[in-house]
């Protein structure tokens, strides 16, 4: 069977309604679905022969999911149509692809393409970015090739993942500022609230010595209330992001986050990228685009030089939540790197660790550090986007935070 990731015959809008209501439509249906899946000439034992758009749909299936990674056909006789190695031929493929399906079936054939074909090479050429369906896996390639990518694309290129960073910003920042405020205005604790402001939970708490068994109820001698986040009652954040080759899709969406936090003025952030270096970006932090630009992906990991960088440019620890983005692979020196994170709690610094921000689940990544970070009270897990406001959120006011079960994300 073909090794494609997604049915196409599912997202073929021209699928039949009545198929579930007669018989003989809904087995004809079926053998139509068996025949894209299966691809193959003819009828390839279906005794189901495909025509127009079905028949389009599977030519440009078999340009990607016909071909082995050496680009040639596969035994059998079965699919052995290809795309070539001329842009003219993929940009056209790429036409046909956004025809037949769906968007998000576009970016897996896509992803698809440069994986098993090694497409990265046309990705340099102005008239093959002007036609991929542009997404954070899409830049994330283009990130790679950037120091390989001639002048002439660069334009066409930045104007790609801008594209990506604005439909990022508008699905993430409203949220992300709405949660954080709520965050710094709770985090600011006082001991005289007015009544709206009580924060119940805590009172409650406070007070339980005060319980009255026969009234079976609490007498709250200490309110302890929500303050307002003033001006002057600011959080220090310091995003500190791994910039190795897998960490593509956690950079782009971390790169967008500390833009959003930036525009913030109840937060001052930092945003760091490293590999072996380490590379303070805080001055870009504004424009996403400028940030990614100035990321290299790829290269080594020197998890402990990058924090202890972070960690001297922190001025007010028990105000201070440094975030750091990694799939905790060290190539530095471990012991001296848990020991910089134990000193960064024990001054009162909330350190999170994820070991990747994306849609993509629980990555690959190093058991044995993310174990010893647990231990010292720095839990590692992966985080979507979506989750990302209420972690740090939590992580502000320093309460627990929502883990997500790692198992479910596999």
């Amino acid at each position: 069977m073909t090794a494609t990731t997604t049915d196409p015959a599912t997202a073929d809008p021209a699928t039949p309604d009545a198929a579930a209501a007669d018989p003989a439509t809904a087995e004809a249906e079926r053998l139509r679905r068996w025949r894209l899946a299966l691809g193959g000439d003819g009828a390839d034992g279906t005794g189901c022969e495909l025509r127009g758009r079905d028949a389009a749909m599977d030519r440009a299936l078999a340009s990607l999911y016909g071909q082995g990674k050496s680009g040639k056909g596969t035994d059998g006789g079965r699919r052995s149509a290809g795309l070539g190695a001329s842009a003219p031929s993929v940009a056209r493929w790429l036409g046909d692809i956004r025809t037949y399906f769906p968007s998000s079936v576009v970016q897996v054939m896509q992803r698809d393409a440069i994986d098993r074909l090694g497409l990265n090479s046309l990705l340099l050429e102005p008239e093959m970015l002007e036609a991929v369906e542009a997404d954070v896996h899409l830049v994330g390639t283009l990130l790679s090739l950037n120091k390989v990518m001639p002048e002439t694309t660069k334009e066409t290129a930045r104007a790609v993942v801008r594209k990506v960073v604005e439909q990022l910003e508008k699905r993430l920042a409203t949220r992300t500022r709405a949660t954080l405020t709520g965050a710094l205005d709770r985090s600011a604790r006082i001991n005289r609230p007015r009544h709206r402001d009580i924060d119940w939970d805590r009172t409650i708490r406070a007070n339980l010595k005060n319980y009255l068994p026969e009234y079976r109820t609490v007498v709250p001698e200490r309110l302890i209330g929500y303050g307002r986040a003033a001006q002057s009652v600011k959080k220090e954040v310091v995003l500190c992001i791994d910039q190795s080759g897998s960490m593509a899709a956690s950079v782009v969406y971390a790169s967008v986050f500390g833009a959003v936090l930036a525009s913030m003025r109840a937060i001052d952030t930092r945003l760091v990228v490293f590999d072996t270096a380490v590379v303070d970006l805080t001055d870009q932090i504004d424009d996403p685009v400028d940030v990614l630009f100035g990321t290299q992906l790829g290269g080594g990991t020197d998890i402990n030089r990058a924090l202890a960088y972070c960690q001297s440019r922190i001025t007010r620890p028990a105000e201070t939540v440094v975030v750091l983005i990694s799939d905790l692979y060290e190539g530095g020196i471990r012991d001296e790197m848990l020991k910089r994170v134990a000193a960064m709690k024990a001054a009162g610094v909330q350190f999170v660790t994820l070991l990747a921000l994306s849609d993509e689940g629980a990555p690959a990544y190093d058991r044995e550090h993310a174990a010893a970070l647990a231990a010292l009270g720095a839990p590692a897990f992966a985080c979507t986007p979506d989750l990302f406001p209420d972690v740090m959120a939590a992580a502000i006011e320093k309460r627990p935070l929502p883990i997500p079960d790692m198992a479910e994300q596999r």
